[in-house]
């Protein structure tokens, strides 16, 4: 899952939302600094509200991201992007058919969720606007594995690029794709991607229930 889906249900909660998100803004911030649930378990009933807020809204994205990679709908989109683009593409290029597989999944739901729900990505941004960047920064350097002094300007930075509005126009989505390649320092997608988003789009599109639902296709 990524930030919208993962955070969409908990916009009156704002501490608990920007927890929802911290495992993804690390990966940006610092890829070696981790939050895990068993970090912030011990921080879910802290005094300080903030401090347990983002606490939870860590569990939360972990305990949605278990069930969600084990969907069978995740499973047999992921893979299906793998092949599509292994064999449009090229797997000898130095890209990872199988990293992209996977994340353009969780970058169309996202799409298809703001596409179906007219105004709700402004309001997940209108709620995290609420909150102070600097006590979600101190509240993960307890949590995390390590300790940051940048996420508190990522979390400005995050508010005002609103990169989740791009996810719906396929020339914007693979400008950001290509970012996050960057970071894992793979090279940047040849021309002949971008022509695959429509099919992928309508793929995530029609197995939208059940990428959403953890009982639907879920292996427990």
């Amino acid at each position: 899952m990524n930030y919208f889906a993962h955070g969409r249900l908990f916009l009156d909660r704002p501490y608990f939302l920007a927890g929802t998100a911290v495992p993804d803004w690390l990966n940006v911030v610092d890829r070696k600094m981790r939050a895990r649930s068993k970090g912030a378990l011990p921080h879910c009933d802290a005094n300080d509200p903030c401090m347990a807020e983002v606490a939870r809204g860590v569990v939360q994205h972990h305990h949605d991201d278990d069930w969600f990679h084990r969907t069978k709908a995740f499973g047999e989109l992921s893979w299906g992007f793998t092949v599509l683009i292994r064999d449009q593409v090229g797997a000898d290029d130095g890209l990872r058919p199988s990293f992209l597989g996977h994340i353009v999944v969780e970058l169309l739901l996202d799409a298809e969720l703001a596409l179906r729900n007219p105004g709700l990505l402004p309001a997940y941004y209108d709620a995290l606007a609420q909150i102070e960047p600097t006590k979600v920064e101190t509240a993960v350097n307890q949590i995390a594995t390590r300790s940051s002094d940048r996420l508190a300007w990522f979390i400005e930075r995050f508010l005002e690029v609103r990169f989740l509005e791009d996810y719906a126009e396929d020339e914007k989505l693979t400008l950001r794709l290509n970012q996050v390649l960057q970071r894992v320092k793979l090279p940047a997608l040849p021309s002949g991607f971008a022509p695959l988003l429509p099919t992928m789009r309508s793929a995530v599109a029609e197995r939208f229930d059940d990428l959403l639902c953890p009982e639907a296709d879920s292996s427990h």
